[in-house]
C-alpha cells in the first residue's frame, strides 16, 4: 500500500515564506503572516509528538463500548416504553449513537494521518476497519485529505470547501459598483431557498463529496469520485490502495444486506442508517465551519505556503460535544501544522501554538447555528483575480 506523506516534510515547511512587495495591497489591506513553521515547532513540548498505541486504543474501546450500550439499550425502547415516550427515545438513541459514532470517525481519520500510532500497520488496519464500517473508503479519503493538509487554503490545490470563482458562478464582472453579486435570481437571494440548500449540505454533502467530488476542484468533462482508480483526484501509485477501500465498502455494504435481509431493512434504517446521516451531518458541518468563514483569507500561488494556508482554519467549541469528538474542532489550527499529533496532546500544544500565531490564531465562538448560517450565506465566492482573497456574497 501506498503511504501518502499526510503530513508535510519538514523540509517543504521550512522554505522561505512568499516575499511581499511593500505596495502590494490584498483585499481588506491584509498582511500575511511570517512566522516560520520552526518557531512554531519549536515553542511546543516535545512530549506532545508522542504517539501511544494503548492510549489511542482506549478511546476506540470507549467508544464502541458506549456505542455498544446504546445499541443494547435501544432493543428495549420499542419492548418497555409507552407508545408516547418510543420517539423520544429513538431521538436519544440517535443523538448519541451519532454522535459517539462521530468520535469514533475522528479516531480513524487519525490513522489516516498516521497519529494513532507509530506503526502503519496498526494505523491502517485500525483505520481501515473503522472507516469502512462507516462507510468511508479509507485509503481513497486518506489520499485526497492529505493532498487537502499540505495545500490547505490554495486556491487551485486545496480539495475540499475549494472556494468558487466569480466566473465559475455566471456572476456578472467586477467592477467599481459591482463589488459583490447582483446576478442572482430573486429565488437564491431568499432565505428559505438558502435553508434548503444548507439542508442539503448537511443531510448528504458527504457522499456527494466522495461520489461526485462535490466542493473539491473542477475538473472539466470527468466524474471525479473516490470510488475510481482513475480518478484525477489519484496517481496510479494509488490503484491498489483505492481497490482496497473498495472492497471495504462492498464488505460493509453486505453486512447491511445481510442485517437488512434477516432483520428487515426499517430496523437497519432505524439503528445504523438514522446514527449514519447524523454522523454525515457533523463531519459536513465541524469541517465546513473549519474551512469556511468570512475571516478566512485564502490564497494562490504567488503568495500561498503551508505555513499560511495552515493558519486559515477556525477553531470553536462545540460544547459537551466537544470531548464525544475528540476535539477535532477545538483543537484545528495545531492538527493541521502537525497532523501526526495525537488528538490527546493537541490541546495543551494549542496553548503554546497560539503564542506563536498572536492575532494570526483563529478561534471564533459564534453560537454553532449562527456561524453555521453566517458562513453560508456570506461565503459564496471570491474575486477571479488577485493572490489573497476572501470570501464575499
Amino acid at each position: 500500500m501506498t503511504d501518502p506523506n499526510i503530513e508535510t516534510k519538514l523540509s517543504h515547511r521550512q522554505t522561505a515564506e512568499p516575499k511581499v512587495d511593500k505596495v502590494t495591497k490584498f483585499e481588506r489591506d491584509y498582511e500575511p503572516p511570517s512566522f516560520t513553521f520552526k518557531e512554531i515547532r519549536e515553542a511546543i513540548p516535545s512530549h506532545c509528538f508522542e504517539r501511544d498505541t494503548l492510549r489511542s486504543a482506549s478511546y476506540v474501546v470507549k467508544d464502541l463500548s458506549i456505542i455498544a450500550v446504546l445499541v443494547y439499550s435501544a432493543t428495549l425502547i420499542d419492548v418497555y416504553l409507552p407508545q408516547t415516550l418510543r420517539f423520544v427515545a429513538w431521538l436519544v438513541y440517535w443523538f448519541f449513537c451519532g454522535a459517539f459514532a462521530t468520535g469514533l470517525w475522528v479516531i480513524a481519520h487519525e490513522c489516516g494521518h498516521q497519529a494513532f500510532s507509530s506503526s502503519k500497520f496498526i494505523n491502517d488496519t485500525v483505520g481501515f476497519i473503522l472507516h469502512s464500517a462507516l462507510l468511508v473508503p479509507y485509503h481513497s479519503w486518506k489520499i485526497t485529505h492529505a493532498k487537502h493538509h499540505n495545500y490547505t487554503a490554495h486556491v487551485d490545490k486545496d480539495q475540499v470547501f475549494v472556494p468558487k470563482t466569480r466566473k465559475l458562478l455566471g456572476l456578472p464582472p467586477k467592477n467599481d459598483q459591482n463589488d459583490h453579486d447582483d446576478g442572482t435570481s430573486i429565488l437564491e437571494d431568499t432565505p428559505i431557498y438558502s435553508l434548503f440548500m444548507l439542508l442539503v449540505q448537511q443531510l448528504i454533502g458527504w457522499p456527494l463529496y466522495l461520489i461526485f467530488n462535490t466542493s473539491g476542484q473542477v475538473y472539466k468533462n470527468r466524474w471525479v469520485n473516490h470510488f475510481n482508480p482513475s480518478s484525477p483526484i489519484f496517481d496510479p501509485k494509488h490503484y491498489n490502495d483505492i481497490i482496497i477501500s473498495d472492497i471495504g465498502l462492498i464488505i460493509s455494504l453486505s453486512i447491511i444486506g445481510y442485517f437488512s435481509y434477516i432483520y428487515s431493512f426499517m430496523t437497519v434504517v432505524k439503528y445504523y442508517l438514522i446514527p449514519y446521516l447524523i454522523v454525515n451531518h457533523w463531519l459536513v458541518l465541524i469541517t465546513y465551519l473549519q474551512h469556511t468563514d468570512p475571516k478566512l483569507p485564502h490564497y494562490r500561488e504567488n503568495q500561498w505556503s503551508f505555513v499560511r494556508g495552515a493558519a486559515c482554519t477556525v477553531d470553536r467549541h462545540f460544547g459537551f460535544l466537544d470531548s464525544i469528538f475528540h476535539r477535532i474542532s477545538s483543537t484545528h489550527v495545531a492538527h493541521h501544522y502537525f497532523s501526526k499529533m495525537p488528538h490527546y496532546h493537541a490541546e495543551e500544544a494549542t496553548i503554546h501554538i497560539k503564542k506563536v500565531l498572536g492575532t494570526y490564531y483563529m478561534f471564533d465562538d459564534t453560537p454553532i447555528i449562527k456561524a453555521l448560517w453566517r458562513s453560508h450565506v456570506q461565503c459564496r465566492f471570491i474575486e477571479d483575480e488577485g493572490d489573497v482573497l476572501f470570501y464575499k456574497k
